[in-house]
């Protein structure tokens, strides 16, 4: 038994349509906490617990709390979460909704981090938001339920921020013996850490993020990042902030589903009849994003016109 639940995986009508081909979706926006994030926050959570862990400490204002918070009030733990000013109040409200207890320090996560690092003491268990092999095995999950369904996809489409998701696809897929589905990594054009390190051939921090797609704003992308791309066919993918707003509206009028423009930077490709013209079959990662609102959404677009 699990703490993520196994997603639907369904053909998008009307995104099959707009991209001329089979488009087809892995719902991770319908786990318990609203994120994939449970898959590979879950799996570390119970690794940590059964190895005698008495408190989990994060650092995260959005997905990744929300998980490590969902795990632990599942696994009878105690939660404590170190999260930026710019956090919203939806999220801090939906961290103390599962029994968190809430930090706010610093204006960035790389700050909240720092602050969650000297809170661990020796029977706590910190679980990072991204950088963590613990995470990547438990993201992985989602291939083998493409594999278990017998339905292998002709490229993978998903959102990067630190990289957590990126690594646990690859992984996944390369365990299910896919080394030849490429991946179709997507970043908002304020955000694109790994893009930034693909063309420099290295790991480099961004000097800020720019986009409203917060939740890919990881500065620097985890080192596995880069390992996936030396050892995967992995293509770097950007957007505008608008066009992940305008995918978020569209995939809520399409599907009934609210996500939040980090996942909607993934949408706005898969919208994109161009982008995916190779390929006949393409699965898109819909990762979620618990804290999303359509007013904060519309607000955005309105701001971004």
């Amino acid at each position: 038994m699990t703490l993520h639940i196994q997603t639907p995986l369904i053909e998008s009508r009307p995104m099959s349509i707009a991209a001329g081909r089979a488009v087809w979706l892995k719902l991770d926006a319908l786990q318990p906490c609203g994120s994939f994030k449970l898959r590979g926050v879950g799996h570390a959570c119970e690794t940590h617990h059964a190895r005698g862990a008495r408190h989990f400490v994060s650092s995260s204002g959005g997905n990744a709390g929300l998980a490590v918070a969902y795990a632990g009030r599942q696994l009878g733990v105690p939660v404590t979460v170190v999260v930026p000013e710019t956090t919203t109040e939806r999220a801090k409200e939906l961290l103390r909704l599962e029994n968190a207890e809430v930090v706010v320090h610093g204006s960035s996560w790389q700050e909240a981090n720092e602050l969650a690092q000297t809170l661990v003491g020796p029977n706590d268990a910190f679980i990072h938001p991204f950088d963590d092999p613990l995470l990547w095995t438990g993201h992985a999950s989602l291939v083998d339920e493409l594999a278990q369904a017998g339905f292998k996809p002709d490229a993978v489409v998903l959102s990067v921020g630190g990289g957590g998701l990126l690594s646990g696809v690859v992984e996944g897929l390369q365990r299910n013996g896919w080394d030849d589905v490429p991946v179709l990594a997507v970043e908002t054009e304020g955000a694109a850490s790994l893009h930034a390190a693909m063309q420099a051939g290295q790991s480099i921090e961004l000097a800020r993020i720019t986009s409203v797609a917060t939740s890919l704003g990881a500065k620097r992308v985890a080192d596995q990042a880069l390992t996936c791309v030396r050892t995967h066919p992995v293509q770097s993918h950007l957007v505008s902030d608008r066009a992940a707003l305008q995918a978020c509206e569209r995939f809520l009028l399409d599907h009934r589903v609210l996500v939040e423009p980090a996942c909607g930077a993934a949408l706005a490709l898969a919208y994109d009849p161009q982008a995916l013209e190779q390929y006949r079959q393409v699965l898109v990662v819909v990762c979620g994003g618990a804290t999303a609102t359509l007013a904060q959404i519309q607000t955005w677009l309105a701001a971004a016109q």
